[in-house]
């Protein structure tokens, strides 16, 4: 993957199209993409800004000092590209977790646009190590896909039942037939009047895999509509999987990594680094948290696990509408003693440190960072290691920000750190 490359305007080398080619597209008649078979990258790049800047009537100076490398990112990470984005990137740390993949202190990297938010993630983390670090464990590994097939009748529905039961070994040989790196771990049937969805559940590596499940259940779908005819195959997708929404099925079966981090934050801690006791956090834990959340009706009983989770997966090259699932889940308080035991639960953490966007120059520099670029060896490690390393940073940012509310002190903390200065 190349490295980012920025030009300044004088510099920057103009793509050449010709003439009518460069009028049908401003006309309409021609689509942007079209561009990448007359040109190659950067010139390509350069040639549609230009266009774009024509028909808005609107400079892209900045977009387009940033630019990647783009016969890298074609038909892998984005099209149509005219420039980059650029999004402050901070580290929060160091953040001592102990987990069984990832155990040492990790500076962690964020990219937000959000004042206060490394700062209040960074306080967290210094207490939490201050108590001895973060006790992490991932419970369940395994992405899911859930294709939707059709049958005639209740009758045809039971008796399909039955056949994928009977059948189960060589829907998971079809699966697994179209990759080396993904493996088929279960098949769970969900039933609606003559609908049955198929939630397919496999390990995936060190890539968070969408792509690799989409494709094995597809060749899965393909043999259970050929051997079973009553079946119509509807769709890979049904909902039921759940990707890039909010679901119950997620929460209680998990998708990608199922993981829980926990410590125990001492008296002194707690009064000297946020200035209040283990009965004060607790309270408000279960009063914002868990009461506020149910009188809602939300399905995240959080604080801001979207808020950590959100500006890890923009640093690492992460799917970022996953961020919806992945910030799904649980803050838990008790009073022991003066002690204050505090734990967070992601059911559905969707990460990898392959594949996607983890490949991109910025990207790839924060999972080094981290120790946990690539593929690990065995297959699968850097992607537990990792998620490990964020679910600690989760608990440091809900930790926090229960504190800073408990001790009032969450306005002047982005008075101070996330406004505009007059």
């Amino acid at each position: 993957m190349g490295a980012v490359n920025v030009w300044t305007m004088a510099e920057k080398p103009t793509g050449s199209l010709s003439k009518e080619d460069r009028q049908k597209i401003v006309e309409g008649k021609l689509g942007l993409h079209k561009i990448d078979e007359s040109l190659p990258g950067k010139e390509a790049v350069d040639a549609r800004r230009e266009i774009v800047e024509e028909l808005t009537g609107k400079k892209l100076e900045a977009i387009g000092a940033v630019q990647l490398d783009y016969d890298a990112i074609k038909n892998r990470n984005a099209e149509n590209v005219i420039g980059g984005a650029v999004i402050p990137m901070g580290i929060a740390g160091p953040i001592k977790v102990c987990g069984d993949y990832a155990n040492g202190s990790f500076y962690v990297p964020f990219a937000t646009t959000e004042g206060a938010l490394i700062a209040s993630i960074n306080r967290g983390a210094k207490a939490l190590t201050l108590s001895g670090g973060v006790q992490v464990r991932v419970i369940e590994d395994a992405m899911a896909r859930a294709p939707v097939f059709r049958l005639e009748s209740v009758k045809d529905v039971k008796e399909f039942l039955h056949w994928l039961k009977e059948h189960e070994a060589q829907i998971k040989e079809a699966a697994n037939a179209t990759t080396k790196h993904g493996e088929m771990r279960s098949i769970r049937p969900f039933v609606l009047g003559n609908n049955v969805w198929l939630r397919l559940s496999y390990h995936t590596g060190d890539a968070m895999g969408m792509n690799m499940v989409t494709i094995a259940s597809e060749a899965a779908c393909a043999y259970i509509e050929e051997s079973f005819e009553k079946a119509r195959f509807v769709a890979v997708s049904g909902n039921m999987c759940s990707d890039k929404k909010e679901s119950l099925v997620n929460n209680l079966y998990g998708r990608g990594k199922s993981i829980i981090a926990d410590a125990k934050i001492p008296e002194k801690v707690l009064s000297e680094v946020f200035g209040i006791d283990a009965e004060q956090a607790n309270d408000t834990n279960i009063r914002k948290n868990l009461l506020g959340s149910a009188r809602a009706g939300s399905l995240k009983y959080n604080g801001h696990f979207a808020n950590v989770i959100a500006a890890i997966f923009a640093a690492t090259g992460q799917d970022l509408a996953q961020v919806v699932e992945s910030s799904s889940g649980y803050t838990w308080t008790e009073v022991r003693g003066k002690e204050l035991y505090v734990s967070i639960t992601l059911p559905s953490l969707e990460v990898g440190t392959v594949g996607g966007g983890t490949g991109l120059p910025t990207q790839k520099e924060a999972l080094s960072m981290l120790g946990v670029q690539g593929p690990g060896n065995p297959s699968g490690r850097n992607s537990l290691s990792f998620a490990e390393i964020i679910a600690a940073a989760v608990l440091a940012g809900e930790l926090n920000l229960i504190c800073a509310l408990s001790s009032r002190e969450l306005g002047r903390a982005h008075s101070k750190l996330g406004r505009a200065k007059k």
